[in-house]
């Protein structure tokens, strides 16, 4: 099997779930990740880390990713801020599950201070385990990225 590439972000907030999910879903798949930061608890700003998976994914680095901090709701939105991405924060695996196969998100938000670990650990796993639908969800999807609505 291939070793997939998979890109890792957090803030200060969700550095400790971040390290978690490292630990246990990279090391039990053929998956190398790439970590983006941050790289302690020290405070710093969410916006930063969003940009960065924005600006991987763009230049090839991986296809998809996995952003963290305390909500999940900040980072997805300075991440959303790019037409190629499609970051859906996601509180269970069925969202994680849906959100691949219906939406073709290629960046998995979670809020570290709002989720077990348990529960981030299964979302991580369904997002990286699901596929994409396609058929009448790409036109749907087609139309996130401004792209035609014919």
């Amino acid at each position: 099997m291939t070793l997939k590439n998979i890109l890792i972000a957090a803030d200060h907030g969700g550095f400790e779930l971040k390290k978690d999910i490292k630990n246990f879903v990279f090391n039990n798949h053929n998956i190398n990740w790439i970590d983006l930061g941050t790289h302690s608890n020290e405070s710093v700003d969410y916006p930063e880390y969003g940009f960065k998976m924005a600006e991987a994914i763009k230049n090839g680095d991986a296809e998809q990713g996995i952003i963290i901090c305390g909500t999940g709701i900040g980072i997805s939105i300075a991440a959303n801020r790019y037409s190629h991405i499609r970051a859906a924060l996601c509180t269970n695996a069925e969202m994680a599950k849906l959100t691949r196969e219906h939406n073709n998100a290629n960046v998995l938000a979670l809020g570290a201070r709002i989720i077990s670990k348990e529960t981030a650990l299964e979302c991580v796993q369904t997002f990286l385990g699901t596929e994409f639908e396609g058929g009448r969800h790409q036109r749907r999807v087609n139309k996130l990225g401004g792209q035609s609505h014919a």
